[in-house]
């Protein structure tokens, strides 16, 4: 089975991407549960045209997942988005400088477009995890939300399984007063990756 895993480059705000590392340490990871898995990476610019350039090229390439990683700055969970919003900000600029000239993704479309993933199998398969996975129905309107839009609309008939994911800050001190641990580090982050995965993993397959 093809997965195609992914994440993103700097933008304004985050000089350091985690996603790319997270995405490009799970592609390396060696685990029976992964032997018939076949996974590529990919890096996306953090721009809307770097989405709509290279997502239709991985889209060809008929995976099986498509399990997409991004940074998410105010965030202190690791969130398994349910959901991508028809929404975009026409505030903040990608990393290219370029801003949304409309404040949805595609006039005419639904409001949102629903996951096809077993969204609380994979909550589950998180739970020992240090870092366990929550759900949630808000992707933002940033990049995140943008390229969950965009594969979501390219996924026919359930395939690929698509699926995003954003993750915390990693490492470091508490960026709050209030928060009771410190941000995850990559190694916690990438166990929680792995369950993920291997949970995707086979729900595809059924």
């Amino acid at each position: 089975m093809r997965v195609v895993i992914t994440g993103f480059g700097p933008f304004p705000g985050a000089p350091f991407n985690p996603s790319a590392a997270l995405a490009k340490a799970l592609a390396r990871r060696r685990r029976p549960a992964f032997a018939d898995l076949d996974r590529a990476t990919h890096v996306f610019a953090t721009t809307y045209t770097s989405v709509d350039r290279d997502l239709p090229k991985l889209i060809t390439q008929r995976p099986g997942i498509v399990l997409m990683f991004g940074l998410a700055g105010r965030r202190r969970h690791v969130c398994i988005e349910t959901r991508a919003r028809n929404a975009a900000s026409i505030l903040f600029a990608d990393a290219g400088g370029r801003r949304p000239q409309h404040t949805v993704i595609a006039r005419g479309k639904p409001a949102a477009l629903r996951g096809n993933a077993p969204f609380s199998a994979l909550a589950g398969a998180t739970r020992r995890a240090e870092f366990p996975a929550r759900l949630s129905c808000d992707a933002g309107r940033y990049l995140c939300n943008y390229l969950y839009w965009r594969a979501l609309e390219r996924a026919g008939n359930r395939k690929p399984l698509v699926q995003f994911v954003h993750i915390p800050p990693i490492g470091g001190k508490p960026r709050r007063k209030s928060a009771t641990k410190p941000p995850p580090t990559l190694a916690q982050l990438l166990k929680t990756a792995e369950a993920l995965l291997i949970a995707v993993a086979a729900a595809s397959r059924h």
